[in-house]
């Protein structure tokens, strides 16, 4: 498989990746909602798509990747768009300036990106940096005829738009189905219709975000700031827009009648959704107290000084939660959450998490080894064809689970010629280290974070200890050997004697 395939939401089928304009693709997914610390089905999505955006770049692609910052606008109902705005309800409660509010969780937003090496997006833009941009965009959808106002709020007109258009093209359902699940709300009679969403809500009394429009003061609802943001700074249509499959009934479908609300034309070529979280089985929700976010999970990572996430008694994270036996290192859960494809449930489990941890370090430790392994005059094994399906794997959707099945082959490989049981000739190998580097460490962004830091120390410190141990065994002093790999092996270190000498990795 030499093309790229993406499963398009809207069409239920994979397609030949044909961006706009190549080389250039343009590419948008929904960030935080920035009220709180980012949870763990958040890092789901940005991780997948980071893997998306780091393999479309390693294809030779030249990607505007969008993300934007929801700080307005996104209403504790947001299925019906009612109820008080999620960071201006925290700004209250805590008697900050919203933006008080806004600075700290992006902070502790950026961290745990950082954590789990994701790479920064092209652009990071906020709601409220364009809140022009939603007016004027409200403005055209008015004068389109697919919006009105009443009473200081404008509501987009779905029954209108859904004269001409399918309304329920990314969802599947009928617009009838949707209108039957719709409950009454309060403030019904202000919409024509039971579908009709807020562009601009008019803000009460008691409302701390508003700016003026020509409809009085007000904010904008949730669901115009994707649209105003996408089209400008990707155009009226791009390549891909993303999010998490929650998103899919109501956010990204009044996204898309906006967009061609406006502009007459379809805002996307390709949609993407990741799909949802479970832990032990059970669907995550408050109510089960099984919720829990990337600290809860983390262990021996540092934080800032100022983290909001960190108390001024704690400099390092110990992962605790009750669900968990442990804390794992954030890129375990980047490996973790990489086996199962993005479109798939990923269940969070004890047993699965540790699966994840031992794989992971195997893969680490196959990596380091990889550069001590002696060429031979003969391969027993065709590296090119191990890089072939490791492309076909990236091109059929974006499968991390099919390519990290390929990277233990490699694992395998590098384990048996350093045992001596296989050979491979100086091209192999830099063909495998070639390997390493693309797929491992561009396309899914894995750094062995045990060895951070204080890595070269610990492997200098290593390697005198095996230097050691390896005079004690030419003098024949087999007790001080083994006392050796003894002691190291309460520590979970293993040691490994093989046809190149003696190697070391952790348990």
């Amino acid at each position: 498989m030499s093309e790229l395939y993406i499963h398009n939401t809207s069409t239920r089928k994979k397609e030949i990746f044909k961006p706009i304009s190549t080389p250039f693709v343009g590419m948008y997914v929904c960030g935080p909602t920035l009220y709180g610390d980012v949870h763990m089905g958040n890092c789901r999505t940005f991780i997948s798509f980071d893997i998306i955006y780091r393999y479309l770049i390693q294809l030779g692609y030249k990607v505007r990747y969008v993300r934007n910052i929801t700080d307005v606008g996104h209403l504790e109902d947001e299925v019906a768009g009612e109820g008080e705005d999620r960071v201006g309800k925290k700004a209250k409660l805590e008697k900050l300036e919203p933006m008080e509010i806004v600075q700290r969780y992006k902070f502790g937003f950026h961290e745990v990106m950082n954590l789990f090496n994701l790479l920064p997006p092209s652009i990071e833009p906020s709601a409220t940096g364009h809140i022009l941009e939603q007016i004027e965009m409200t403005k055209q959808i008015i004068q389109q005829g697919f919006a009105y106002e009443n009473e200081g709020t404008v509501y987009f007109d779905v029954e209108k738009f859904a004269e001409k258009n399918n309304y329920g093209i990314l969802s599947g359902r009928t617009l009838e189905d949707q209108q039957s699940n719709t409950r009454t709300l309060e403030g019904q009679n202000e919409k024509k219709g039971r579908l009709d969403f807020a562009l601009w809500k008019k803000a009460k009394p008691e409302h701390i975000m508003r700016w003026n429009s020509p409809w009085g003061e007000g904010f904008p609802g949730w669901h115009i700031e994707c649209s105003a943001m996408s089209k400008k700074y990707l155009g009226e249509t791009f390549d891909i827009h993303g999010g998490g499959m929650d998103l899919i009934p109501t956010h990204h479908t009044n996204e898309i009648a906006q967009s061609v609300g406006c502009c007459g034309k379809n805002p996307v070529n390709y949609w993407i959704h990741t799909n949802m979280l479970t832990i032990n089985g059970q669907k995550m929700s408050r109510s089960l107290g099984n919720t829990f976010l990337p600290v809860e999970l983390f262990t021996g990572m540092k934080l800032a000084a100022n983290s909001p996430t960190a108390t001024p008694s704690q400099a390092i994270v110990e992962g605790k939660h009750p669900s968990f036996e442990k804390g794992y290192s954030p890129m375990t859960v980047r490996f973790f959450m990489l086996q199962t494809h993005y479109s798939s449930t990923l269940d969070f489990s004890n047993e699965a998490l540790k699966a994840s941890e031992k794989g992971f370090r195997k893969l680490m430790e196959a990596t380091r080894l990889l550069g001590k392994l002696k060429a031979s005059s003969q391969s027993s094994f065709d590296t090119v064809a191990l890089k072939q399906r490791c492309y076909d794997a990236m091109n059929d959707d974006f499968n991390t689970p099919i390519l990290i099945a390929q990277l233990f082959e490699a694992v395998r490989i590098i384990n048996s010629v350093n045992d001596g049981n296989e050979s491979l000739t100086e091209d192999a190998i830099n063909e495998l280290k070639l390997i390493i580097a693309i797929f491992v460490v561009q396309v899914l962004g894995l750094k062995d974070d045990v060895m951070d830091g204080a890595g070269e120390i610990t492997e200098g410190l290593m390697q005198l200890i095996i230097k050691m141990r390896a005079g004690a065994r030419i003098k024949k002093d087999f007790a001080t050997s083994d006392l050796v790999r003894d002691e190291l092996g309460k520590l979970n270190i293993v040691l490994k004697d093989g046809k190149n000498g003696t190697d070391w990795e952790l348990k």
